[in-house]
């Protein structure tokens, strides 16, 4: 007696369906699909928040924030560019690097490589690769001793390992008594790390900058500096303001350019499967408009007495939105809980399913990543509540104005 008047009949309609069970039915199917589409929703975007991060990290675990590059082919006068941006405040590392291509060899293996020639004593202040080192240290790098250091994929499809020597060819001709022949140098290895990421484990090598610079008969040029930022995010802003700082004949390439397909293509695909998500919700919501339709017409005799007793049309249609109101919270609750616990523990799950499957969801030789883990943001879980709620409450304007619309004389009629 002390609930509102449409509140109070509304709930006791969703209570009471004895005499059309395929209602309650479908109502409860409709409360499931929505929970299961906002579950899903919430998971594949947390998924997805992971992917993201876990690719920019592993990215710029490798590569540095920005990139100083001359617009001829390599860097002159690199320390005096390097001394005036090591004082710019928001820059906390340098280091120069030499960047080619090549060809490894040992025995009858070859394989393409990216040659990156660095100071091991620098490299650690723009990247994290002495982090990744699997067996021995950055620093065993040394000028002048032609060692290299190899990503663990790399060295297993070259089978070799630390200590062992390879050949490693260059797109670079030298003129011997024999011809033109390409340019080979005979390295050690002293090192091998993994990153986690195909990309870089499996053609990325890592030489000293001394050594580089000798094999690419550069002098003291290098290919260019890379550069570590306080702030990543910051990148694009702080690009522009190093590029007037200089003002020389180099440009600056931040990381959001250097991956921009790829972070681009995260985005778009997020925004695609975020839409494309919705339409289960939708689907599940608009049962809803079934499950009332059929409580409205079950119910017609019992509306025409509320309108004889003075109801009037606008209490008709809050009885019947209270339903679809219950039916959508209690399903968006349900698929928000269930997204979260199951976002929350995307990394225990996907490993059970590989165990029952017998094989891995992400092979690491097709895939960019071979992990996933959840990242769980406030603003998907109440964009996905939000959209959910939206679309249930929708579903019930039109069979509440229905139910509004009944003329009791009508429906009496054959009572």
């Amino acid at each position: 007696m002390f609930k509102p008047f449409p509140l109070y009949v509304g709930l006791r309609y969703l209570r009471n369906r004895r005499r059309n069970h395929f209602a309650s039915f479908i109502t409860i199917v409709s409360t499931l699909g929505i929970a299961l589409g906002s579950t899903v929703l919430i998971t594949v975007l947390s998924v997805m928040n992971g992917f993201e991060t876990q690719l920019r990290e592993r990215i710029l675990g490798m590569t540095a924030h920005a990139m100083v590059l001359p617009f001829s082919e390599m860097l002159d006068n690199w320390p005096q560019v390097q001394s005036q941006l090591e004082g710019h405040p928001r820059i906390v590392g340098t280091a120069p690097f030499i960047e080619g291509e090549g060809m490894l060899r040992n025995g009858s293996l070859f394989s393409g490589v990216q040659i990156r020639g660095v100071d091991p004593a620098q490299e650690v202040n723009v990247s994290r690769v002495g982090e990744f080192m699997q067996q021995n240290q950055l620093t065993d790098l040394q000028a002048g001793e032609y060692g290299i250091v190899l990503g663990d994929k790399l060295a297993a499809a070259l089978a070799v390992g630390v200590g062992e020597k390879v050949d490693l060819m260059i797109p670079k001709a030298s003129l011997t008594p024999a011809g033109v022949v390409p340019r080979f140098r005979r390295f050690k290895v002293t090192g091998i790390f993994s990153a986690d990421m195909y990309e870089y484990d499996r053609s990325l090598a890592l030489v000293h900058l001394g050594d580089a610079q000798k094999l690419y008969r550069v002098g003291s040029q290098v290919t260019g500096l890379r550069l570590q930022f306080d702030d990543m995010f910051s990148a694009p802003k702080l690009r522009q303001e190093i590029e007037q700082q200089l003002q020389g004949p180099w440009f600056v390439s931040d990381w959001t350019r250097q991956h921009k397909n790829f972070f681009q293509a995260i985005a778009t695909e997020k925004t695609v499967m975020f839409f494309i998500l919705v339409l289960i919700i939708a689907v599940a919501a608009f049962n809803i408009v079934s499950a009332l339709v059929m409580v409205v017409t079950d119910k017609q005799g019992d509306i025409a007495v509320l309108r004889t007793l003075g109801a009037t049309p606008g209490t008709i249609m809050r009885i019947f939105m209270v339903q679809g109101f219950v039916i959508g919270a209690l399903g968006t609750v349900l698929g928000v809980l269930g997204g979260v616990a199951l976002a929350l523990n995307v990394d225990v799950v996907v490993p059970f399913i590989e165990r029952l499957a017998g094989r891995d969801l992400l092979a690491s030789d097709v895939y960019v990543i071979s992990e996933l883990n959840g990242e769980l943001h406030a603003a998907d879980v109440w964009r996905t509540a939000v959209m959910a709620f939206f679309l249930s409450w929708l579903s019930t304007l039109y069979p509440a104005w229905k139910a509004s619309r009944i003329q009791p004389a009508e429906a009496l009629r054959y009572e």
